[in-house]
């Protein structure tokens, strides 16, 4: 009995607990692993128990010789191709193999216990039963129990927008206008294409800005770029409507006029280079963290000039909600996190204490106990400003870099962009960095009073900080932080006291901090110093002022400099600091796709925005251009140096933003491979098209970022467990530690693969099919009991369905018999609203839950929304809905609400990432629409009344 029962959890134990993407699915199946246990329990009662320990050891030994791949978190064979995905025949047998003898070890020592204790045989042998029989960890669960009730609210009437004078510029010359600006010897690096700034001329005393009511819509329309662009282009009579002008009838146009009257539309807001700029803002933390490292590094101007600090100001004034805070992101109720960290920007930017929304601010951090009720990212910048002691923050020790890479708890497993967070923090964390000035500053003295207590009565040395550490308001408490991170927590606290361990501590403290500079280091010049994000840029960017031993010590913080502007966006509202560099590439696979399919793209009209948009896809394309590859970003495409800094290969991919960015990510670089082929069928492109080595490059980085699962996350594999999210210290945040496998992501990257197959049959086949069939059982894995799928990066279930059912049929999927595609059809049709339309606001990404009353609140009377509409509708026509009668009206509802200009109005915000963060894609509301559109008159509508399968073949083709 203990024979066959330590069988069985050494086997499952291993199984369950692989990461390696070179298991094949049939490894994972449940009746493989009770088989293969039973054959291991048999095993240990016929062999000598130290001929299996020994035997099993040895294997894995053997086995594992090859080298640890930092770039898939995965033990491969020392002959495979690093980072090109290891599925190869060869390949699978040695992962089973290794997994199996694995097993074989845990399995003699299980025995070793079991044969000692019966308890222990029970315990162990039910936790490997709940283990092999517990949900993917990729699965975003159910709806939350803790909803979110507040509303944001805010003062009626319209706001000051900012001062007229500002200017876009993008690619080559955003880099002669930064360039022109910076210092001697100093200039940017990397493939200038997609790069977009704003910059500040002389003030035209005719020129208008617009105003901005966030109590009508918090969500700006980017009505000043979109005018500079219309007048570019030469139509300046032609620009944007006021969002609430009446709409030309909708009698007038059938869906063909429509889409093309979007087309002419849109193709005047495309840049020179080819892409289409857009705001990316919405959250509010994420400026006052640039603005403290602008502070604290000596208040230069070439970091914040004074017009870009003057229209910050405005925008913190014009999103101030009616209780004195503001939120998280800009349709978020106030939080402290968003609260205390505004707050602090207007104070260090100029604003006095009797500020009347300072004031007002202040009210309602004193009103939720003072910033020690912040969350830990602020507290974090706090610390760093000198307003809050680093006992008051919680550890972040930089020695955990030091440990194996083998190790369980290394840093290196996190999801790349927390990772890339605690990084810098760990630094200065480590050094207990503080602004030199902070003792004799007298605004950082007056902080130090304000924020504490309404009557400054507080003495901030007397505040016992370490009793703060977990303190953090109902407001911002998102994530609450697991009892296992508490013990974690409590345990570091300890190792800091413990003066026994002092040396030793103090010996890994000095070789940490010079790890995570040396890291923060490469992750500049891997990025050309636009980092993965404007929370590490921001201290990134510190870390370079700081650390006088790197290698580029002399220019590096001008060079952080240079890149400040690449995160900042001029609206009605403002100045705000965007979530990454842009969306450009992203944005531009899905205009160019829609482009195809609307059969317009060789139209002698729009044949021009083709080719620019074709020239910039493949100008984006990471280290794929001589100017890309004359970065030092290329020689960290080494592959001793991707082990080094844990990164997955990037020549071949493509990124969200731009190539200078250089990090690529699974769907990115999908839906970039599927616009260069889609535009390289048109005649005004084909000549241009990418050749296979490129291409083939792109489908290597997409099948070795296909997790063990069978689907995709985002830049890396899965490197850890479900359970690492324990240990999420964030508190505002969910779902943040691991890199996840997601609808999006998967439905996008097989796509890719589905395509390049169909046009280069023979090039890895066999491995494109089995990834295909792998990501069709995932893609069913996620899917919710009642047909739908949580959108884990737009809002959300409409956005996630259409993912879902389009992934479905680029996998093999009969939309015709599907029951799977048939549930999300029906999950749709039931959340239609009553005009037509589809509609969800943040909530839905909050809650888990489909909004009830869809995006009423910034969208239309009846809920619904263009953006939401146009994903439904895109699913459902992928589906091949039967009802077509409901697309129909799908379809009216666009037509409705499209302005006489061709554009569609801004309403709620369409994006979210960590689950409880909104974010802006200006872009949206024109692509989707047209996307729609176009599926629609080519391919829905000419089928819709026939049940043919030759008409079904066609067109379920069409998109594809």
């Amino acid at each position: 009995m203990e024979c066959v029962a330590a069988g069985l959890c050494g086997i499952s134990l291993s199984t369950y607990t692989s990461k390696s993407r070179s298991v094949p699915g049939w490894a994972y199946a449940k009746s493989t692993v009770t088989v293969v246990g039973l054959g291991c329990g048999q095993l240990l009662v016929t062999t000598p128990l130290s001929f299996v320990a020994v035997s099993s050891g040895t294997a894995v030994a053997l086995l594992s010789a090859g080298r640890w791949d930092n770039a898939r978190a995965e033990i491969s064979p020392r002959w495979e191709a690093h980072g090109a995905g290891a599925t190869r025949g060869v390949s699978e047998a040695w992962a089973v193999a290794l997994v199996w003898s694995i097993g074989g070890v845990w399995s003699r020592v299980a025995l070793a216990i079991f044969s000692k204790s019966r308890a222990a045989c029970c315990v162990v042998s039910i936790g490997a039963i709940a283990l092999a029989l517990s949900r993917g960890v990729s699965h975003p669960g159910g709806a939350r129990k803790r909803r979110i009730e507040r509303q944001p609210d805010w003062k009626p009437g319209p706001r000051r927008g900012p001062r007229a004078g500002w200017r876009f510029a993008s690619g080559t010359e955003s880099h002669a206008v930064t360039n022109a600006r910076a210092e001697e010897g100093v200039k940017l690096s990397g493939e200038p294409a997609g790069r977009q700034i704003w910059y500040f001329v002389e003030e035209d005393e005719g020129e208008v800005t617009a105003s901005f009511d966030p109590s009508v819509n918090p969500n700006a329309s980017d009505r000043i770029l979109r005018a500079q662009r219309v007048a570019a282009y030469g139509h300046p009579e032609e620009e944007e409507e006021e969002e609430e002008e009446e709409s030309a009838a909708a009698g007038a146009k059938s869906p063909r006029d429509a889409l093309r009257r979007g087309f002419m539309f849109y193709r005047m807001l495309q840049s020179e280079d080819g892409h289409w700029a857009g705001d990316y803002g919405g959250p509010h933390f994420l400026s006052p963290g640039l603005v403290i490292s602008w502070y604290v590094t000596g208040k230069q101007d070439r970091v914040l000039d004074a017009r870009q600090r003057e229209a910050m100001m405005l925008y913190y004034r014009n999103h101030q909600q009616s209780d004195g805070g503001w939120g998280t992101h800009i349709e978020s109720p106030s939080t402290m996190f968003g609260s205390t960290l505004t707050y602090v920007a207007l104070r260090l930017l100029g604003a006095s204490p009797t500020d009347e929304t300072a004031k007002r601010g202040l009210e309602f951090i004193l009103k939720h106990g003072g910033a020690t009720y912040t969350s830990s990212w602020a507290k974090f910048g706090l610390c760093v400003l000198g307003v809050m002691d680093w006992d008051g923050h919680e550890s972040v020790p930089p020695e955990m870099w030091l440990l194996p890479a083998w190790c369980p708890f290394h840093p290196c497993r996190m999801w790349c962009h927390a990772r890339m967070v605690y990084l810098p923090m760990s630094y200065l964390w480590g050094k207990r960095w503080v602004y030199p000035f902070a003792e004799t500053d007298e605004l950082i003295l007056a902080l130090r009073r304000e924020l504490y207590d309404a009557d400054s009565h507080v003495d901030y040395a007397a505040i016992p900080w370490t009793k703060t550490r977990s303190l953090v308001a109902p407001t911002d408490d998102y994530s609450p932080v697991h009892p296992l991170m508490r013990f974690a927590q409590r345990f570091l606290s300890w190792y800091e006291r413990s003066a026994v361990l002092g040396p030793l501590r103090r010996i890994a403290r000095r070789r940490g901090i010079a790890f995570a500079a040396q890291y923060v280091h490469a992750e500049d010049l891997q990025t050309n110093y636009v980092d993965i994000g404007p929370v590490n840029k921001a201290w990134n960017m510190l870390i370079a002022f700081d650390d006088e031993e790197r290698p580029d010590a002399a220019d590096a913080f001008a060079r952080h400099a240079l890149r400040v502007p690449d995160y900042l966006w001029v609206a009605e509202d403002g100045m705000k600091m965007q979530g990454y560099n842009g969306s450009q590439c992203w944005d531009a696979s899905f205009a160019a796709q829609a482009l195809v399919e609307s059969r317009l793209g060789d139209d002698p009209e729009l044949r021009e925005c083709a080719v620019r948009t074709f020239e910039f896809l493949e100008k984006t394309q990471i280290l794929s251009t001589e100017t890309s590859r004359a970065t030092p970003a290329w020689d960290y495409e080494a592959p001793e140096n991707r082990e080094r800094w844990f990164r997955h290969a990037s020549k071949g991919g493509w990124p969200f933003s731009t190539s200078a960015h250089g990090w690529p990510i699974s769907d990115c670089t999908a839906e970039g491979l599927k616009s260069v082929l889609a535009l390289s069928r048109l005649d005004c492109v084909k000549d241009a098209a990418l050749s296979l080595d490129r291409l083939a490059d792109a489908v290597d980085v997409i099948l070795a970022l296909q997790n063990y699962d069978g689907g995709w996350a985002t830049y890396e594999n899965n490197r850890g467990y479900g359970w690492y999210e324990a240990l999420n210290p964030s508190e505002v945040f969910g779902d943040i530690m691991i890199d996840y496998g997601y609808v999006e992501c998967s439905m996008a990257s097989a796509g890719a693969l589905k395509r390049f197959h169909l046009a280069y049959p023979t090039h890895r086949a066999n491995e494109i099919a089995k990834a295909l069939r792998r990501a069709n059982a995932f893609i069913k894995s996620i899917q919710r009991a009642d047909g739908s799928w949580y959108g884990s990066w737009g809002c959300c279930f409409t956005y996630a369905c259409w993912f879902g059912i389009e992934g479905l049929v680029d996998t093999g999927e009969d939309p015709y018999t599907s029951p799977s595609i048939k549930r999300a059809c029906d999950f749709l049709l039931s959340e239609q609203r009553p005009n037509g339309g589809w509609g969800e606001d943040f909530t839905s990404c909050f809650d888990k839950a489909y909004a009830a009353d869809g995006m009423r609140a910034y969208g239309d009377q009846c809920g619904a929304a263009v953006v939401n509409t146009s994903w439904a509708l895109l699913g459902l026509m992928c589906g091949r809905c039967a009802d077509a009668a409901a697309v129909q009206r799908g379809i009216d509802y666009l037509k409705a609400r499209q302005l006489k200009s061709g554009d569609w109005p801004q309403e709620g915000i369409s994006g979210v990432f960590n689950r409880a963060c909104g974010i802006t894609y200006t872009a949206y509301r024109n692509v989707f629409p047209l996307w729609a559109l176009a599926r629609y008159v080519n391919a829905y509508a000419p089928s819709s009344s026939s049940s043919s399968s030759s008409s079904s073949s066609s067109s379920s083709s069409e998109h594809s």
